[in-house]
């Protein structure tokens, strides 16, 4: 299992038309092939109130990086969200976790 993590900021004054069109983008990455689950959440820190936290569980980095993002849902993905972001995310990939508390 491997971990997508992105900080997304999003443009102050649009966060409720975002987490609308999240929630319509949702069911296209949950259909994909090695899709296990995600997690957004809102950042709480003052002054902080627009950048949100994306976390998605795959089954291998290929199953994000050659099947979801070469997919048609993606491309309807991106229509749906890109618009939101400012800068544009920096997405990251994590293995299994080397440590546990």
């Amino acid at each position: 299992m491997i971990l997508e993590s992105a900080l997304l900021d999003v443009l102050p004054g649009q966060e409720d038309e975002f987490l609308a069109a999240f929630t319509e983008a949702r069911p296209l990455i949950a259909v994909q092939h090695g899709f296990r689950s995600l997690e957004l959440r809102r950042c709480l820190d003052e002054g902080r109130g627009s950048r949100f936290l994306l976390q998605v569980e795959w089954e291998t980095l290929t199953d994000h990086t050659e099947g979801f993002r070469t997919s048609a849902e993606y491309q309807r993905w991106r229509e749906l969200l890109h618009r939101f972001y400012r800068p544009f995310p920096e997405v990251e990939h994590y293995g299994e976790p080397v440590l546990r508390a």
